[in-house]
């Protein structure tokens, strides 16, 4: 849920792939810790575009497989398709990393 300057509520709700097994994604409450446009995962040299990282390594981040959006399927990031990731990405950005709580359940 989004609050602008005026109160103003917006809420979004977004198809995402979680850790496949052996791959969990981890739950709790969290901060955005760094952004990254258009970072590069070495460990699965694999392209993470707009990825907010919240726990050490996970993040949110956009994906091309968004036929398995829905469904367990990361390494253990939360994947979303690449608008929505986009939106998530500049709305973290514009609000600020104190400002926004990613909040995983199980």
């Amino acid at each position: 849920q989004v609050v602008d300057d005026e109160g103003t509520a917006r809420t979004y709700m977004w198809k995402v792939s979680t850790g496949k097994a052996g791959y969990d994604t981890p739950t709790g409450d969290f901060g955005p810790t760094w952004l990254s446009p258009n970072h590069w995962s070495k460990k699965y040299d694999a392209p993470m575009p707009h990825a907010v990282f919240f726990h050490g390594g996970y993040a949110i981040h956009a994906t091309d497989a968004v036929s398995r959006l829905g469904q367990p399927a990361s390494h253990g990031c939360v994947r979303l398709a690449k608008p929505n990731a986009a939106l998530f990405f500049d709305l973290v950005a514009d609000y600020g990393k104190d400002n926004t709580k990613i909040v995983i359940v199980d």
